[in-house]
């Protein structure tokens, strides 16, 4: 058994994840996925809205799934479980890099050390995204070097929750959606519908990545846990999210459920307290009618054409 190994129950399936209790981890975390994020962003083709970038959640941890390397495949996975990171070939070899306190200078050497070690050569913008400035490139960051694995896990299982609920919010909707997909940069787990019509330009001079990322109207939900936004909106506590874009009148003064969710001006999100669903008899529930009841005010509202998009499957089919 791996010396990193811990404990998993599953009598708390919603488990307290105060963002101040890992604030620093959180930090370095963001920065090591970055950069496996962007190594993915290196070697994939892009796919709409930027799927092709996006982590996958599995029973361990996050993955890159395969992405072409040449002739060969490789994939990279984080294990919260035994806390390592995997790098695999398509041709059986393997590197393991194990997740422990370390500089993010550190890991982003012992990683390129590794996948050039296996015949791979990547080039990445060392310089970390969406995190508020001052930022230090990655190549040399020694001020972030936090790992509580604790809580690391702890946030892996509240995604693998959320993605439980979300299976089922995105089962009875017929048009276009996204996978359940965790974007590496705002370091959320996202999953989005869209309305079949493209969306309005964004003003000039907009970032080439809100470009790709908004040019379809779209209802976006998901978890967040709290930190400084591309903005520099911290919310300081994990919530669940939901917005429209693009954002039509009346939505700010939605009713929606529950009656602790509420509109949050600065982001221009309706926000729910993580805390607040977790301590509520049926979190999975109280999450579900969250996403719903936010999705069912803002396609109304924006005049999506909820007949056509709504098939209604039942929940069991085969």
């Amino acid at each position: 058994m791996s010396p990193n190994r811990q404990t998993i129950t599953t009598a708390n399936a919603w488990p307290p994840l105060p963002l101040d209790d890992w604030r620093e981890t959180q930090a370095t975390l963001h920065r090591w996925l970055q950069i496996v994020g962007k190594t993915k962003l290196a070697l994939t083709p892009f796919l709409n809205q930027w799927w092709n970038v996006a982590l996958h959640l599995t029973v361990r941890g996050l993955t890159t799934g395969p992405m072409p390397a040449g002739d060969r495949s490789v994939e990279i996975s984080l294990d919260f479980i035994e806390h390592n990171l995997f790098i695999q070939t398509s041709d059986g070899a393997t590197k393991v890099l194990p997740l422990i306190p370390r500089a993010v200078a550190d890991f982003y050497d012992e990683f390129f050390t590794a996948l050039r070690a296996l015949g791979i050569e990547v080039a990445i913008d060392p310089m970390p995204v969406e995190i508020v400035a001052p930022v230090i490139s990655c190549a040399v960051d020694r001020e972030h070097d936090a790992y509580d694995a604790d809580a690391v896990q702890r946030w892996w299982r509240i995604m693998l929750g959320t993605e439980r609920v979300l299976g089922r919010y995105r089962a009875p909707f017929g048009g276009k959606s996204s996978p359940v997909l965790f974007y590496w940069g705002s370091f959320d787990l996202a999953q989005t519908r869209f309305s079949g019509r493209p969306a309005p330009p964004l003003p000039a001079g907009a970032p080439r990545f809100f470009q790709l990322a908004e040019d379809q109207e779209n209802i976006a939900i998901g978890f967040w846990p709290g930190n400084a936004n591309f903005f520099g909106v911290e919310l300081g506590e994990p919530a669940f999210y939901a917005y429209i874009f693009p954002e039509p009148d009346g939505f700010k003064a939605a009713t929606v459920q529950p009656d602790d969710a509420a509109f949050h001006p600065q982001l221009g999100q309706f926000i729910l307290p993580y805390e607040a669903a977790r301590q509520t008899s049926d979190p999975d529930g109280t999450i579900l009618a969250f996403f719903q009841s936010v999705y069912e005010a803002a396609a109304t509202l924006a005049s999506w054409d909820r007949t056509a998009l709504e098939h209604g499957y039942p929940e069991g089919v085969s």
